[in-house]
């Protein structure tokens, strides 16, 4: 059989899964073509490598979905990440002044598997941040609050930061995003993740007796006093990074004490123990700037995904690079992006039947768009 040959049906996932890698990369390729610069394959820095070669764009996931709204060409993204990266695509590449430009013609994003979420963003629901929100409002005045949602959090978040005057963060602008909170209101409440919020209000002077931890499931108060409630400044929300959560102070003094002159390097979504143990945190944009900038001989233990570390000790041989980890630790929900299912979701849309579209509802665009916005003015 030809591998130009569309599988019949082409609906048939598991058809794909008895093919080659070969196979499926020479379909893709097939795909590519024919759809030329209509087609954005974005690839987040978290994919397997079979995946990042053949994306047209690679990064994190809002310089991802930034580039591909930036593009005059692109009518489909397919999102190489995970649920709320495609949402954000969606609502970048089609807010209002770029359908415009297109005569009202959306872009079509879609998520190659749609079980492809972030136990982080999942640890945070609309309905608990509703909740928590209304209870905070029995103890203390909300308007004296401004949410802060992690960019990592599902649209109808980032919907509820917008309208309540709030703003989204990336890692690398959390503090800028917190500058901007404290100049508006006396508290921040922020989600989904409790150690980047930590880890940045620590590092602004606000100390740990003013940053309760909110737990959804929690009877009251988020596990809370009122006294608690009344002293925050930061009411952080009881999420993590279940690839970040892993890495623990042992790892960083096992690694001291095997390898001399070792720096340990992490992202900021790892615990405050392993955090402030570190020689150098940053985003995931930042730690790949830091190993690239290093002198040849350098030694480092990164706390962060393993397929990005493992990527860096490819491109970097002239470096001794390490996982913080002894554990496996990968971000299993990225994971589910293969080959196979690439070629099914973009074989199904080069033949009109596209399949595992994300299009976020008008109204969640517009209030989601309002916080991306401010994110935006803060450096």
């Amino acid at each position: 059989m030809s591998i130009a040959t569309p599988i019949a049906p082409v609906r048939d996932l598991q058809a794909y899964k008895s093919l080659s890698n070969d196979e499926l990369q020479a379909r893709i390729n097939a795909v590519r073509r024919q759809l030329g610069p209509r087609l954005l394959i974005l690839g987040h820095h978290y994919q397997q490598d079979e995946v990042i070669a053949l994306a047209d764009l690679t990064g994190d996931s809002y310089q991802l979905s930034q580039m591909a709204a930036a593009s005059r060409d692109c009518r489909y993204i397919a999102f190489c990440g995970v649920h709320f990266m495609a949402e954000t695509a969606d609502i970048l590449a089609n807010r209002p002044e770029k359908l415009a430009e297109r005569d009202g013609q959306r872009v079509t994003v879609i998520l190659p598997d749609m079980a492809a979420g972030c136990s982080m963003a999942d640890m945070a629901a609309i309905h608990q941040i509703e909740s928590a929100w209304d209870q905070l409002a029995e103890v203390i005045d909300t308007s004296d609050v401004t949410p802060v949602t992690y960019i990592n959090s599902a649209a109808s978040l980032k919907a509820f930061v917008g309208r309540n005057g709030g703003i989204v963060c990336t890692s690398s602008n959390a503090k800028a995003a917190l500058q901007w909170a404290f100049a508006r209101t006396r508290r921040v409440m922020f989600f989904p993740d409790q150690h980047l919020g930590r880890n940045t209000a620590m590092g602004m002077g606000v100390p740990l007796d003013e940053m309760p931890l909110w737990d959804p499931y929690a009877d009251e108060l988020g596990g809370n006093t009122e006294d608690q409630i009344e002293r925050s400044r930061v009411i952080l929300w009881k999420g993590h990074c279940s690839v970040h959560q892993m890495f623990r102070p042992e790892h960083v003094a096992a690694f001291r004490q095997k390898h001399p002159g070792i720096k340990i390097l992490v992202h900021p979504e790892c615990p405050r123990e392993v955090f402030e143990l570190a020689d150098e945190s940053g985003s995931t944009g930042k730690i790949i700037k830091t190993v690239e900038a290093a002198p040849p001989g350098t030694k480092w233990a990164i706390g962060t995904e393993l397929h990005l570390v493992n990527r860096l000790k490819q491109q970097h041989p002239e470096q001794e690079i390490h996982f913080l980890s002894p554990v496996v630790c990968m971000c299993a929900t990225m994971y589910r992006i293969d080959l196979a299912h690439l070629a099914w979701s973009l074989e199904n849309l080069a033949a009109g039947t596209p399949v595992n579209v994300i299009e976020v509802d008008e109204e969640t665009a517009r209030w989601s768009l309002v916080a991306l916005e401010r994110m935006l003015e803060v450096k």
